[in-house]
């Protein structure tokens, strides 16, 4: 099962589908673009509102104040001519003369602030009744009480200035008249400008739920629908195609989950059919077992029955016709019995070699320094024949099979014992330590040593390094002691030392401690010492 077909058709739907980028773009120009239009609307109200309050309190109403300041203004200068003329007193010209200049002033003001021509033509209306009630009466009449002479006619003063103020009152009038229309453009403007915020508060909530219902389609919803999918296959349902509608990175991502999905299941199609296969190596190894266990049997009975009638027979042989015969025959009958006892030795150690690791007990607390002393108790008669010394120091406690790892010390020893130097005494030292939950023994001899080239050949099974005739063996001692230490979790090496002779170290995991729950630390300590 391949996943190209799955990347050629995610190619396809991927094509089809609108990227979310340009969704993104797309919303986002709008949002700007409603934005943007919001900004101007709300611009144009605020503008019209400032506008109209400026009208209204920076030209209309300053404008209504002067108005009321001319009308202020042509009342005192009447009272001063009329009191003027009544009582001849100078001190009612000076209002006369300070109302000519407020009305003179508050004409300027005017004249700037009205904005209509309706109400400039009520200004100079004003201001020409104005000018005709003082030619026509006030002047003259204050040149008359200053000269002593007959006075105008009061009569024809007061029909002018009456004029003056109907025109006055008119001004007045249309001023407020404008002032109103100012307070009803603020009014507006006001209105708009919470119209607009309205507008586009509802816009702005309205461009949000879209962009909300935009994403739940889009977006939202694929993407639950994928996680669905891929939960559902995580729960088990591996054979579910996973398919999702959507943008194109969604569908992307649906396809790169597919073909996950299909890479797995390849996977485990895989696993199982290497674990097919392992259990049916499982049978032929477990078949394999029942043979060499039915080979064993063989070996031990069938095999050394007749093997030890040719030996008793050949031994009698030479017990009862020795020196009777020629020497010829007597060296046949000495070479038929160290064969047969040859034969027999090594049939003896490849059963001890096929039964390592077939053993159906569990394994117990082993004290190595009673099974060390066990182990060299056993070769005292070879140690005396060579006037050695085995020395065992203080071992540790492991977890394992007596009997076994009592052969492994017996081979380790015996292998110092044998392989001596011509002439000098061996001696065998055996110690040991505990370290980061690993147990070391060392085993170190003073004989011939082991050649570093050939420290990996030693351990190989029936590997001999010098000719029978000059060590006897088998050849299986020390790929018998390298399997009895692999069996107990352990190994065993070559360590070259400054002195004569070989060393070697053979590691074990510490006994349990029934307190400890972490092994992993164990675990790495023995694969650096193995």
């Amino acid at each position: 099962m391949t996943t190209r077909p799955l990347l050629r058709r995610r190619g396809r739907d991927a094509e089809d589908r609108r990227p979310l980028r340009r969704l993104f773009t797309v919303g986002a120009v709008l949002v700007a673009l409603l934005a943007l239009a919001a900004i101007v609307l709300g611009g144009m109200a605020l503008s019209g509102l400032s506008a109209s309050r400026a009208v209204l309190l920076d030209r209309v109403s300053p404008a209504l104040d002067a108005a009321q300041g001319l009308s202020v203004a042509l009342l005192d200068q009447e009272t001063g001519v009329r009191g003027y003329s009544l009582t001849n007193r100078p001190e009612f010209v000076t209002p006369y003369d300070t109302g000519r200049a407020a009305e003179a002033a508050s004409l300027t003001e005017l004249r700037e602030l009205v904005d209509r021509q309706a109400l400039d033509a009520d200004v100079d209306a004003v201001a020409a009744a104005a000018q005709r009630w003082r030619e026509g009466y006030a002047d003259p009449a204050v040149a008359a009480v200053a000269n002593g002479t007959p006075a105008p006619d009061a009569v024809q003063g007061r029909v002018l200035f009456d004029q003056v103020r109907t025109r006055a009152d008119l001004l007045q009038r249309d001023l407020t008249v404008r002032q109103a229309e100012a307070r009803a453009a603020v009014a507006s403007a006001a209105a708009f400008v919470q119209f607009a915020a309205v507008g586009v508060a509802g816009v702005l909530v309205l461009v949000l739920v879209t962009v909300g219902l935009a994403l739940s389609r889009t977006v939202l919803r694929p993407v639950s629908d994928l996680a669905a999918q891929v939960r559902a296959v995580v729960n088990g349902d591996a054979q579910q195609q996973v398919r999702v509608d959507g943008p194109r990175e969604i569908v992307e991502l649906g396809a790169d989950v597919e073909a996950m999905r299909v890479h797995i299941l390849a996977d485990v199609d895989r696993l199982e059919e290497a674990n097919r296969r392992l259990e049916e190596q499982g049978r032929e190894l477990e078949r394999s077992n029942r043979d060499l266990e039915q080979f064993a049997y063989v070996a031990s009975h069938d095999l050394q029955e007749p093997l030890r009638k040719v030996s008793s027979f050949c031994q009698l042989l030479q017990r009862r016709y020795g020196g009777q015969l020629d020497d010829r025959a007597d060296q046949y009958i000495e070479f038929a019995v160290d064969g047969a006892q040859r034969m027999q030795r090594l049939i003896n150690d490849l059963l001890s070699f096929s039964r390592v690791g077939r053993t159906t007990e569990g394994f117990v607390p082993v004290p190595l320094g009673e099974v060390a002393a066990s182990a060299a108790a056993g070769l005292e008669t070879t140690r005396a024949e060579l006037d050695g010394e085995v020395v065992v120091g203080d071992l540790p406690t492991v977890s394992g099979d007596p009997q076994l790892l009592r052969q492994l010390f017996a081979n380790l020893i015996g292998n110092g014992l044998k392989f001596h130097r011509e002439g000098v005494a061996p001696v065998v030292h055996v110690s040991g330590e505990e370290r980061d939950g690993v147990v070391e023994v060392t085993v170190r001899d003073n004989g011939i040593g082991i050649d570093p080239d050939y420290q990996d050949k030693v351990f190989v099974i029936f590997q001999r390094l010098h000719a029978r005739d000059v060590y006897a063996g088998t050849g299986i001692g020390l790929s018998l002691a390298k399997k009895i230490a692999e069996f107990h979790g352990g190994g065993i090496r070559i360590v070259q030392g400054d002195g004569p002779g070989a060393t070697l170290t053979v590691s074990f995991p510490a006994a349990p401690d029934p307190t400890r729950t972490d092994d992993a630390p164990l675990e790495e300590s023995l694969h650096d010492h193995a």
